[in-house]
């Protein structure tokens, strides 16, 4: 204590108490203070967005890749409204990232005067999309709030967490507080209830494991793949949990639950070991997926456990202390059947053989994408065709955080996630796949990637439109088009527009040496994808809740 400094400074000053790297945002009347406090102190980059939604998306993508705190920087009102969606998509997936908003003058909240950006209930806005939302109401709280939020954010279930400050407590002088941020230990599950899923689990004649995104931020990839192998179980993953296991591992089903191929496997294993997933609606044909009879269930959340399938037994914890304590007693316990990990096998198989004969030439730019990356490179999709029909299940992973996408669907949102995947790991590859129709939704952040030097490689499918909008139209409403096609962008000019290498694709054979060139020159490239050239898929996909 004794030395004077702004509210701005604070802020400043906790956030880079956390180890802060990078702040996202765009500046405003109502936060100038604390971008001022940052370039007066140093230590922090700010990235320059071009708009809120693609600043959330960026922290959030960072966040996911570099397993770290994401934190974007919004003004009130309007601003704070524009980033609502994208921090929906963060905390649909849990991801750590701390939301600060300016807010007007603490004399004028909530009176409805007409104040420059004022926004009725705000804070009610926050806290009914976020884990929880919190107004400064003194200056002399503003450290110890900002300080809780970020520990809630990343206290297991992790996830959005935004402060209001209001402007004239970012520029209030105080004395400069003395900061102490708590360390959560992980939470250990309970020996009783870690003896009763081993109980269960050890009955298992024909195990079977569902790893969510739960393994991921648990960091308990190793403890995961250790126990399918002593257990002898095959390993079905959420779109969110790839990479809990490598995908050539001959154990890993992967994301393939859906798939209509290994709906009789699944049906005939006697045990489920659920670990940090939700059963998510999209992958579970809205909770119509016959699972195994008995269920056991490993969550950090404990309102998660049985809330979409029951489970005969939920074990609250940490997946990586949960996995750790049932090694232990599965140790000495267990004998693998050969005979059953050979179907694993012939169902691992027979999943991915149906899913490429829908492809056609596409399975060959799946291949030639894959094989033209490091293994440790990331691939980051948005929502369009071809990143959910082979993006999301056919190209592997082979490790944690080498798989990012919108979690609760939103189009739009892949390529600012893509941006904030190459910060958090700045030395790794990342291609991100993205549709014409998601594409355009954010083109903005372009702007941002050029000003900052962020080298991806965007690969773009273009079919003039909302693609699997039209073909559900094509299947289900008699072939009627509305809202679904877009006039046509010229990709090439906007590439020239803002320097970024372009490579027209027109055929399948194009795309190998195109997508090496653009990896090996280390800059801002975009691969556009002719989608009518190289010609339809073999089997339009129409979405997999319209599926059977």
């Amino acid at each position: 204590m004794g030395e004077q400094c702004s509210g701005g400074d604070v802020i400043v000053q906790v956030l880079k108490a956390a180890g802060v790297e990078y702040v996202f945002g765009i500046i405003s009347i109502h936060n100038i203070p604390i971008y001022d406090a940052i370039a007066r102190h140093g230590g922090i980059k700010t990235i320059t967005n071009r708009s809120e939604p693609g600043a959330v998306n960026m922290a959030d993508g960072y966040a996911k890749a570099a397993g770290r705190l994401g934190v974007v920087i919004t003004s009130t009102g309007s601003g704070a409204g524009n980033a609502a969606g994208s921090l929906i998509e963060a905390q649909t997936n849990g991801t750590p990232l701390l939301h600060i908003t300016g807010q007007i003058d603490s004399p004028y909240l909530d009176q409805d005067k007409g104040f420059i950006h004022e926004a009725k209930d705000q804070l009610g806005m926050l806290k009914a999309i976020s884990k929880d939302a919190f107004r400064v109401r003194s200056v002399g709280s503003l450290a110890a709030t900002i300080q809780y939020a970020i520990e809630l954010a990343q206290t297991a279930p992790t996830g959005v967490v935004s402060v209001e400050i209001p402007i004239d407590i970012q520029k209030m002088m105080l004395s400069a507080p003395e900061l102490h941020f708590n360390t959560r230990s992980r939470l250990a599950p309970h020996l009783s209830s870690v003896k009763e899923a081993a109980g269960k689990l050890l009955s298992a004649k024909r195990p079977l494991i569902w790893s969510g995104n739960g393994v991921i931020q648990a960091e308990a990839t190793e403890e995961l793949t250790r126990l399918a192998e002593m257990w002898g179980a095959g390993v079905l993953t959420s779109q969110a949990g790839r990479g809990a296991i490598p995908e050539d591992h001959p154990q890993c089903i992967g994301n393939f639950a859906y798939n209509s191929a290994i709906r009789d496997f699944i049906t005939s294993c006697d045990v489920l070991l659920a670990v940090g997933t939700r059963f998510r609606g999209s992958e579970t044909r809205v909770w119509q997926l016959p699972l195994p009879r008995t269920i056991v269930q490993i969550d950090v959340d404990q309102l998660a456990i049985g809330r979409n399938y029951q489970a005969a037994v939920g074990c609250i914890g940490d997946a990586k202390l949960a996995l750790q304590a049932l090694i232990q007693e599965f140790s000495g316990k267990v004998k693998r059947d050969s005979s059953y990990l050979q179907e694993v096998l012939q169902a691992r198989n027979a999943c991915r053989d149906a899913l490429r004969a829908t492809l056609g030439l596409y399975d060959q730019l799946c291949n030639d994408l894959r094989n033209s990356l490091n293994q440790d490179a990331i691939l980051v999709v948005d929502v369009t065709i071809s990143a959910t029909i082979w993006g999301s299940r056919l190209f592997p992973v082979y490790g944690p955080r080498q798989y990012i996408h919108a979690a609760g669907g939103g189009i739009g949102q892949g390529l600012q996630m893509g941006l904030g995947t190459r910060l958090g790991q700045p030395t790794r590859q990342v291609v991100v796949i993205v549709g014409d129709g998601g594409f355009q939704v954010n083109l903005g952040e372009l702007g941002t990637a050029v000003q900052e030097g962020i080298d991806v490689v965007i690969v773009l499918f273009n079919d003039s439109g909302y693609g699997i909008l039209r073909n559900i139209q094509n299947r289900v409403f008699e072939g009627r088009h509305i809202g679904v096609d877009l006039q046509g962008l010229n990709i090439e000019k906007l590439c020239v527009a803002y320097g970024i290498a372009y490579y027209p694709i027109t055929s399948a054979t194009m795309f190998r040496p195109a997508i090496t060139t653009a990896l090996k020159s280390s800059r801002l490239s975009l691969l556009e994808v002719d989608m009518t050239a190289i010609g339809p898929y073999r089997i339009p996909f129409a979405g997999y809740a319209l599926s059977n």
